[in-house]
């Protein structure tokens, strides 16, 4: 009698680990899909971000949207924008596969970005292939961001151009952990953010947004003028590491509404690496 009761409970033990586990799949869907994509057309492609959720309502009805075409003539000319100040320090880093990116996750101290006297610390930086911004309606082949936060949660982007060429130095020093990267997350050391070569003395101020869900606005966007060179074996790194769909991960160009586009000169002092 105890053996047949104990054999009826395994059977109902068994059977709700089944259902458990249908009702798991039901609920959330094939696990390797995702929210959003970069399809034109797909349901979940750009047009349509704005309607997938809620929070993600600005990416279809916002007015300063990202990313932009940067015109050389018909821009603002700011011969004295005031200081801009680039200091990065050595720190820990990982690097780390986001389905639609690559990107690198500083733990430590990275540095900062300092517009106007305001600090925003330095975050992570990402790729977008092929470039997201376009420059005198140009598309190039590669974008870096380098994503900065302040203490009261404003973000500012410096967003870097790339065309195939030379190797770039600092892709060069983790091509290796980006080919082998697979799903799980790389320790990469110390990793001095100067090697990007973020400093520039000319480059592009506007007020955007993100140019992935949920489209936050309110962004500062540092576009640097000069355009720097990837290797074609590096950009296929890049899109060989994210997820299957995503080789292409670039937003469409939005509408820039007629929103100020500042072209800024700065002076050799102005820049501190």
């Amino acid at each position: 009698m105890m053996m047949m009761i104990t054999n009826l409970l395994s059977l109902v033990f068994f059977a709700l680990i089944l259902y458990s586990s249908f009702s798991f799949v039901s609920v959330f869907g094939n696990l390797c899909d995702h929210d959003f994509n970069y399809k034109k057309g797909d349901s979940r492609g750009p047009e349509n971000w704005g309607n997938i959720k809620p929070e993600w309502k600005i990416c279809g009805s916002g007015k300063l949207q990202s990313p932009i075409n940067l015109l050389s003539k018909g821009v603002q000319e700011l011969s004295d924008p005031g200081k801009l100040q680039v200091k990065y320090n050595l720190a820990p880093a990982v690097l780390q596969k986001r389905s639609h990116d690559v990107k690198i996750q500083w733990n430590g101290d990275g540095g900062n970005l300092i517009i106007n006297e305001n600090q925003y610390k330095l975050l992570q930086c990402h790729w977008h292939s092929p470039a997201e911004h376009t420059l005198n309606e140009t598309k190039f082949d590669l974008e870096l961001h380098a994503v900065h936060k302040n203490t009261k949660g404003e973000i500012a982007v410096i967003g870097v151009l790339y065309k195939i060429g030379i190797p770039d130095p600092f892709l060069a020093k983790i091509l290796d952990k980006i080919k082998s990267i697979g799903d799980k997350e790389r320790d990469l050391g110390l990793i001095n953010p100067r090697d990007i070569k973020l400093g520039s003395k000319k480059y592009f101020r506007y007020y955007g947004s993100l140019t992935a869900p949920p489209c936050t606005e309110g962004v500062i966007w540092t576009i640097l003028k000069k355009v720097r060179t990837v290797s074609m074996e590096q950009l296929k790194a890049l899109k060989g590491a994210v997820s299957q769909g995503f080789e292409e991960n670039a937003r469409p160009l939005q509408c820039d509404g007629g929103r100020p586009v500042y072209s800024c000169t700065l002076k050799d002092e102005k820049i501190v690496m």
